[in-house]
């Protein structure tokens, strides 16, 4: 497991498929606002490509995002479209709504930068966010991020186009105690 100063960053396992399905996935908003494909709803017990794990893919690295103190089941966080020529890669989080607002989101964006730049040698993180997703810009910029970039009316919205914020930060720039 991956630690930072409150969260933990595991593999995924059977028992935080219902949960995550149930607190992130079939919230057809939060899922909106997250996801790049229209909400649909998921047969139970079906493989719901979101949270089932391919222990063979390269590309993309999901965690469960946990509790430091007791272990407890707080969200998803990934690493994706992972380019090992270029050595970049994007970084996305979903924290279940009960675990919103107190500070996690920073910490996990922290332990992805680690896994990222340290675990994996990779030279670029980014970032793309909704421009009202004010938590995910606020954890991206304590943790060094730079806004390089506004993506006008890209991301399709429960019937709205909304902006996004492109953010980025180069292995030099990255400071492992920035989350101030």
């Amino acid at each position: 497991m991956l630690s930072g100063g409150k969260v933990g960053l595991r593999a995924r396992h059977e028992d935080d498929i219902p949960i995550l399905r149930t607190e992130l996935y079939d919230d057809v908003v939060n899922s909106s606002r997250t996801g790049s494909q229209p909400w649909r709803p998921i047969t139970p017990g079906s493989k719901d490509a979101r949270l089932a794990v391919d222990d063979e893919e390269q590309r993309h690295v999901p965690f469960s995002v946990v509790e430091l103190d007791g272990g407890t089941l707080i969200g998803t966080a990934v690493l994706w479209d992972i380019d090992n020529h270029n050595r970049s890669a994007h970084i996305g989080l979903g924290l279940l709504p009960s675990s919103r607002g107190k500070g996690y989101g920073t910490d996990v964006v922290a332990v992805l930068c680690h896994y990222g730049f340290v675990v994996r040698g990779l030279r670029r993180l980014q970032i793309e966010t909704l421009s009202d997703n004010a938590a995910m810009l606020r954890s991206a910029e304590r943790n060094g991020f730079v806004r390089e970039g506004l993506l006008r009316s890209s991301a399709w919205v429960m019937g709205e186009f909304l902006d996004e914020v492109l953010l980025g930060l180069l292995a030099e720039d990255w400071k492992p105690d920035s989350k101030g």
